[in-house]
């Protein structure tokens, strides 16, 4: 192998430009092998390659850019890199249009910034690595930021990630090693060259599988960015702090009132007198913003001015309709903007650490899993953050919500934050987001809430709970069965349809619906609830007949099975009302089947057939036989009466309505049982002084969990 080496080593010193392009070729493929790496080294090949990268040009300098960045990824090499190397590859990065050039210098960079984070030479030269080593060189090439930023939407994919890649490594360096006043204005310009936009293109495009780990890298580095201003506390002695908390109280056009005291102004000479309630004006609890942005941070006023600086005339116009408001009545804005920050901050999971997000990089593999790890709309945190407060904002003044209630609407618009965002799509564009955050429907919202109590209340009781509602669902099964077989023991008419006879003519749906029955039936349950008598007359009569009258009668000991064409899904199935009485068609019936002498079966072995299917349950050779046919003229009376008939034979009810009386039933009864639990009875909640009644009437209730 030396000895290729210094075959390799000689032909890089080369004067015949095609010999040195091959030789440089070759080394770039071997030059990633340490052991290669050190020998190339020993036979003096790094000072010719370091040569090749500062003068050559064409293809010979594209391979010599990449085998000295592979040179670097194994970690050698890095006593030949100095201000001279990084001048040069910063140079090519913003003059040189080509594409192979450009990735080999992009790489260099990424390992100069990423240095620092990966070896332990830093501590020797700790301004020949990370972004101070840049800086010089960026000094006499101002425009490399705004050159690297574009070619974030180059057609290369590959030219692509060593671009993000480098961003990276240079916000990374910054945040972690920079000063304080200094990253701030690195991180604003780079969002001001549009970086964001660029990289929110990449994360909606089809691309994103070649670019998968450097954009969730960005995403984490964002959240990095939000974690840190949110951090920063308010402080008035800063002067950005001062000049953010300035702009919003300016872009409020305050109007100057009168007051005991004044201020002298910068000449000394007027005096000039401010409103009380300057801050309170705006929304903040007190005369002392600063100290209420405790849980948000810096975070939270830049979100805040943001929203006031892009907004000023709605601003403006919002405080002036306030202003002729109650007090109790008015949003406090301010208030509000710190809410949806927390709101945000908290549905993005802002604190999980770099660690749990690298996690990402694992579930890649699938479609599926890329867009679940990536969101896309976390990039837009401002636009989010005013479209959020928006919706605050229209929330308030819909639900007439009063000052008392901020802690309500701030909840409701948690859940509004959770649908929507949380429902995004990878590939939905940020207007369709903010439109549906500000027009979301009010009643869906409530919906919504109440599904959360649901499963918040399932998650704290569950086990009791499913242990009540199983004995409720019992004891309302119990209750139903009782209501629908008392309906058949009260008795019902039914219209009684002569069989139809031959006829040559099609069967039309006009002549079907327009059949008149032939003769009336009624039907009713003996109190043995043994027999089903019935009787047919010419006419419906207006008393109902006594049970001594109807002279046939059905054994229910020799029913078999119960067929029936009634649907499981009622027509009213969507209705409110569970005692609708809605027509029925003459074809809709129930018929009895079973033996014309007693079988040794039970009523408890009896099987229903739904959609006419036959019964297969019985255990004899008997021939099975219509025993009765009912035609119910309604729906109601037909759940009434097949359901009736299957819970008489200790089967399960089928029908739509009977299913949403037992569900009425039962979701009741836990109601009434939960009214039953004292407040000192809950786990985990202390006990409360309960309300004296003192001066109410009964229109009155207590809000005591404040729900």
């Amino acid at each position: 192998m030396e000895g290729n080496v210094s075959e390799l080593v000689e032909r890089l010193g080369s004067d015949e430009d095609a010999v040195r392009k091959m030789a440089v070729f070759k080394l770039q493929s071997n030059i990633g092998d340490p052991s290669f790496a050190d020998i190339f080294i020993l036979e003096g090949g790094l000072t010719r390659l370091r040569y090749l990268t500062l003068n050559a040009t064409g293809n010979t300098l594209a391979y010599a850019l990449t085998a000295f960045s592979r040179l670097l990824e194994v970690d050698k090499g890095w006593e030949y890199v100095n201000q001279d190397l990084v001048k040069r590859v910063v140079e090519l990065v913003v003059t040189h249009p080509l594409v192979n050039i450009l990735r080999g210098a992009m790489s260099i960079l990424v390992a100069v910034v990423s240095h620092p984070q990966v070896s332990a030479h830093r501590a020797t030269q700790p301004d020949a690595f990370g972004f101070r080593a840049l800086k010089p060189a960026i000094a006499a090439y101002p425009q490399f930021l705004e050159m690297l930023v574009s070619r974030l939407s180059s057609a290369d994919h590959a030219l692509c990630t060593n671009a993000l890649q480098l961003i990276n490594s240079l916000m990374r360096d910054a945040i972690t090693n920079g000063a304080e006043n200094e990253w701030p204005k690195f991180i604003k310009r780079l969002q001001d060259l549009g970086v964001i936009r660029a990289v929110y293109g990449l994360m909606q495009g089809t691309a994103l599988q070649d670019l998968a780990h450097p954009l969730l890298e960005f995403q984490g580095l964002t959240k990095v960015l939000l974690r840190k201003w949110r951090e920063v506390p308010i402080d008035l002695e800063k002067s950005e702090h001062r000049r953010a908390l300035k702009g919003v109280h300016l872009a409020s056009n305050p109007e100057k009132v009168s007051e005991e005291s004044a201020e002298n102004s910068d000449d000394g000479g007027s005096r000039r007198k401010h409103n009380p309630d300057k801050w309170r004006r705006l929304g903040f609890a007190s005369e002392s913003p600063a100290s209420e942005f405790g849980e948000v941070g810096f975070l939270g006023m830049m979100d805040f001015s943001d929203f006031v600086r892009r907004n000023e005339d709605s601003f403006q116009k919002l405080l002036l309709e306030q202003s002729a408001q109650s007090t109790e009545s008015r949003c406090p804005m301010a208030r509000a903007s710190i809410s949806v920050t927390a709101t945000l901050y908290e549905h993005f999971e802002i604190d999980k650490s770099d660690l749990e997000d690298s996690k990402g990089y694992l579930s890649l593999d699938s479609r599926s899993s890329i867009d679940r790890v990536f969101k896309p709309v976390l990039l837009q945190w401002q636009r989010l953050h005013t479209s959020g407060l928006l919706a605050f904002l229209r929330l308030w003044k819909s639900t007439g919500a009063e000052i008392t209630d901020f802690g309500k609407v701030a909840e409701l618009v948690r859940i509004l934050l959770e649908a929507v965002v949380g429902g995004t799509s990878r590939t939905k564009e940020i207007e369709k987001v903010e439109e549906e955050l500000v027009s979301y429907d009010y009643q869906r919202l409530r919906e919504l809430q109440m599904e959360l109590f649901e499963l918040t209340y399932e998650d704290t009781w569950g086990h009791h709970l499913r242990q009540v509602r199983d004995e409720l669902n019992q004891e309302a099964l119990q209750f139903i069965k009782e209501q629908r077989i008392r309906c058949l023991l009260q008795g019902a008419w039914f219209p009684h349809f002569a069989p139809s006879k031959p006829d040559t003519g099609p069967v039309l749906d006009a002549n079907v619906r327009q059949a008149q029955p032939s003769s009336f039936r009624f039907v009713k349950l003996s109190h043995n609830r043994r027999w089903l008598h019935y009787a047919d007359y010419q006419v419906q009569g207006t008393s109902e007949p006594a049970l001594e009258e109807l002279m046939e009668r059905v054994d229910l000991t020799t029913v078999s099975s119960v067929v029936s064409n009634v649907s499981a899904a009622s027509e009213n199935n969507d209705s409110a009302s569970t005692i609708t009485h809605q027509p029925a068609s003459h074809t809709t019936r129930i018929t009895i089947h079973g033996h014309l002498h007693p079988a040794p079966a039970s009523p408890k072995h009896t099987s229903h057939s739904h959609s006419n299917s036959k019964s297969s349950s019985h255990t004899h050779h008997r021939k099975e036989t219509p025993l009765l046919t009912l035609h119910p003229p309604t729906h109601t009376l037909a759940s009434e009466w097949l359901d009736g008939l299957l819970m008489l034979l200790n089967q399960q009810p089928i029908t739509a309505e009977t299913n949403k009386l037992l569900r009425i039933v039962g979701t009741y009864g836990l109601k009434i049982r939960l009214l039953n639990v004292r407040f000192e009875e809950l786990d985990g909640l202390e006990a409360r002084e309960v309300p004296s009644r003192d001066g109410l009437d009964e229109e009155y209730y207590y809000d005591v969990l404040g729900a």
